[in-house]
């Protein structure tokens, strides 16, 4: 079944597949029509089962087939994989810093990124939305780099990492509606800008995919690139997120539930 995948266009794959993740945040985003709050508990355990996914995919799916793919080619493995990652992190570095956005559970003097009279609903969404671009952009390069490498486990491993992605994005939907909700938007407010927040997704995706299918010398930077860019968002965005309040280990048993989740993914599939 995966080697058929290999004759279909892989920007339309990328398309179709962070469709599906924009579609899983918007399933999440559509709990506000049943539920007004969220436990912290339950909160904390969605938001670290996020963060494990993306540091299990950030490994499994882009840093390791990026150091397999630069040694095929006889590079130096590590070179293309570390100079990706890192500038993978000074990108999202930079997005931080000029794209305005609030972080959950804090006060609108808090916004960070240039300064902005948007409302706080906006600067809410905005960091969320943060958060899709490297996912949408990992899927997108995944699927290039199995045009590349047209095996059975390339493609499987790019389903792979779209399946983790999408389901990490159920509970993301979630904690960005239902707090929405409680700022006193309208359940349909709230749940219209929780999905919002994954548009970005296809867009980064089919980026991803064209940039790595032009640019062909790249891809090893590009994978690892994605893998910089998503551990940047874990560190900066989600691990603080998911330590609010005293129910902290519920989000380091769900960070460990989404880490075994995305290597089982990616090890049985890929």
């Amino acid at each position: 079944m995966f080697e058929a995948l290999s004759k279909y266009d892989p920007i339309l794959l990328a398309f179709l597949a962070n469709m599906f993740t924009w579609m899983m945040t918007a399933a999440g985003a559509a709990m506000v029509f049943f539920f007004k709050s969220i436990n912290q508990k339950v909160f904390n355990a969605m938001l670290g089962f996020a963060a494990g996914v993306m540091i299990a995919a950030s490994f499994w799916s882009l840093l390791a087939p990026a150091i397999d793919m630069a040694e095929r080619n006889g590079q130096i493995p590590w070179i293309p994989a570390v100079i990706g990652f890192l500038l993978g992190g000074a990108f999202l570095l930079l997005i931080d810093n000029l794209l305005p956005h609030l972080h959950l559970g804090l006060d609108s003097k808090e916004a960070e990124g240039l300064p902005t009279n948007w409302r706080r609903s906006v600067l809410l969404v905005l960091s969320i939305t943060m958060h899709n671009i490297p996912e949408g952009l990992a899927v997108g390069v995944a699927f290039g780099a199995a045009f590349h490498n047209p095996e059975a486990g390339a493609f499987a491993g790019a389903i792979a990492l779209a399946f983790g992605i999408g389901l990490q994005n159920l509970p993301e939907g979630a904690a960005i509606s239902i707090p929405l909700r409680r700022e006193g938007l309208s359940r349909w407010k709230a749940f219209h800008y929780g999905q919002l927040s994954g548009a970005v997704e296809p867009l980064a995706g089919v980026l991803g995919a064209l940039l790595v299918l032009k640019i062909t010398p790249i891809l090893p930077y590009a994978l690892a690139f994605a893998a910089g860019a998503m551990i940047y968002v874990v560190v900066e965005e989600l691990i603080p997120e998911a330590q609010r309040g005293h129910e902290t280990d519920w989000s380091s048993i769900g960070a460990m539930l989404g880490f075994a989740t995305m290597m089982l993914l990616d090890v049985a599939l890929g």
